[in-house]
């Protein structure tokens, strides 16, 4: 056997999934087709629980120069209607600007990941035992054996493919989708916010949609003038993505939308203009299976829907956190039975959530008096708080919740809260081992002494909080809650579900 784990693509699901197992003490070998990191963002930014699972391993710190935490913001969108949550007490709409050539950066550092640049996946043949695959590298063609293959190569993935996984789902092609990467000249752009001031349609922010009776227009700032600008017209145009687009088709296009003219100009110093014509349309696809033997999927191998709301990168980066512990305790040799069948039993479900809801919105970006009537009724229903915190816990994914098969604490199976703890520090400090923990916030020393066969697995923190939600908590490496409560036998079920069989704990010695 020639490693553990093969990972296939080096974007940012591959190496956050990379960045979990190295904390598990699983080095993977991770195989990337193109020979350098992408030059162009194909993202620009997370939103929602994602940020503060980011954070609770130490990145968000690194990505923004601050040791704060996440702040949740005040304003959101869904398909382009205004969510206005500064009225809500407390939600997860956290959003986290950064291109994704820089999150690549962040992660592929952050852990000492390794990637095998220009080596190209060809065949994936798997056995009861193990995995083969053949592999097209720069020195040539070579075989790789490995007891798990994870495919995190994108919508195309040759893992999925090989693996015979079905990819069901709607094409929708009356779209034409423009992008590029310009600069908008002031008075219209505002190179220290960001923000746009269109003639008509007044100011605009960076990171938002913009829906009008001809199109949808995007844009975000990456450097101060510099703007990746995306245009959404219905009906195609008779030209297919191969054919040059020139910067005109991308101005004749906003000019459409917006009905105006939007000052624009190609950047220079280096700086590509990416422009770029998808006359495909849009597509939602949910892989059949997540887990087909030795052969997993994560990411864009296993879900591609609209990128409105945001919902693409954040899905994935939490299907490699949800799958790395799992995958690694499988090697380790202490999983209990059937853990690694639960990554698709708890992510799948919630890929599918998220391809409605980006398809939801989608329909309400389309042209027509009906879709205007619709959304004019839709945001008067938005004036609501009920309506407000449904949709910010279905955009942020604040609503996931996994059947931990436990009691019934109303935290058991949702994200772990970042309580303050005593001292200077808070929960997110001590997640960044990347363990399994037990958070004891009552002095209980009979549910400690019940842990103790499971501490070569699991940390125990004795703590104090303001609020407890409960004596003790505990919470499994991707940062959901296992147990809560105060009996001990139930936590001895919830230690042996997740965490597998106690080891022998010699009895004390007295001479």
């Amino acid at each position: 056997m020639d490693t553990d784990v093969v990972i296939v693509g080096a974007g940012p699901n591959g190496l956050m999934l990379a960045n979990e197992l190295l904390l598990a003490g699983v080095r993977p070998t991770v195989l990337e087709a193109l020979p350098e990191r992408h030059p162009l963002p194909k993202a620009n930014g997370l939103v929602g629980r994602v940020v503060q699972a980011l954070d609770y391993r130490g990145l968000h710190d690194t990505i923004t120069g601050s040791p704060a935490p996440p702040r949740p913001v005040p304003f959101f969108q869904f398909g382009a209607l205004p969510l206005e949550m500064s009225g809500l007490t407390d939600h997860a709409l956290f959003t986290l600007p950064v291109p994704q050539r820089r999150l690549e950066e962040v992660l592929e550092q952050h852990g000492g990941v390794e990637v095998r640049r220009g080596h190209e996946v060809r065949d994936v043949v798997q056995d009861d035992d193990h995995v083969t695959l053949d592999v097209s590298g720069p020195d040539g063609e070579y075989r790789l054996t490995a007891r798990y293959v994870v495919g995190a190569d994108g919508g195309h993935s040759v893992i999925r493919k090989r693996a015979g996984i079905g990819f069901p789902g709607v094409t929708d092609d009356g779209f034409t989708h423009r992008t590029g990467q310009v600069v908008i000249h002031e008075p219209v752009a505002d190179h220290a916010t960001g923000r746009l001031d269109v003639p008509g349609l007044g100011v605009l922010w960076p990171g938002t949609f913009h829906r009008t009776e001809r199109g949808v227009f995007a844009f975000a700032m990456f450097q101060p003038g510099i703007y990746r600008i995306a245009m959404i017209e219905r009906g195609g145009t008779g030209l297919t993505n191969t054919d040059e687009m020139p910067l005109d088709e991308l101005r004749a296009a906003a000019r459409r939308v917006l009905g105006v003219e939007l000052p624009m100009s190609e950047p220079r110093g280096g700086h590509p203009s990416a422009l770029n014509r998808r006359a495909e349309g849009t597509n939602s696809r949910l892989a059949d299976r997540y887990r087909v033997g030795r052969v997993l999927l994560v990411g864009d191998s296993a879900h591609v829907h609209s990128g409105v709301g945001g919902p693409g990168l954040n899905l994935g980066l939490q299907d490699a956190l949800n799958l790395g512990w799992k995958l690694a305790a499988e090697i380790d040799g202490w999983a209990p039975p059937g853990l690694l069948d639960t990554y698709e039993s708890e992510r799948r479900p919630v890929g599918q959530r998220v391809i409605t809801h980006s398809r939801a919105q989608m329909a309400l970006l389309a042209e027509g008096p009906n879709i205007t009537a619709l959304r004019d009724v839709l945001t008067e229903l938005l004036q609501d708080e009920p309506a407000i915190r449904r949709l910010s816990d279905l955009m942020s994914g604040a609503d996931t919740v996994y059947d931990m098969g436990t009691s019934t604490h109303p935290l058991i199976g949702r994200w772990m809260p970042d309580l303050p703890l005593s001292g200077t520090t808070r929960v997110a400090h001590v997640c960044r081992t990347g363990r399994p923990l037990l958070f004891d916030f009552a002095d209980r020393a009979d549910l400690r002494a019940r842990a103790t066969p499971w501490t070569d697995r699991v940390d125990v923190v004795t703590t104090t909080t303001p609020a407890p939600p409960a004596e003790a908590v505990l919470v499994r490496p991707d940062g959901y809650v296992a147990w809560a409560g105060g009996d001990p036998e139930e936590l001895v079920k919830a230690l042996g579900r997740w965490f597998g069989d106690p080891r022998e704990v010699p009895a004390p010695s007295y001479g």
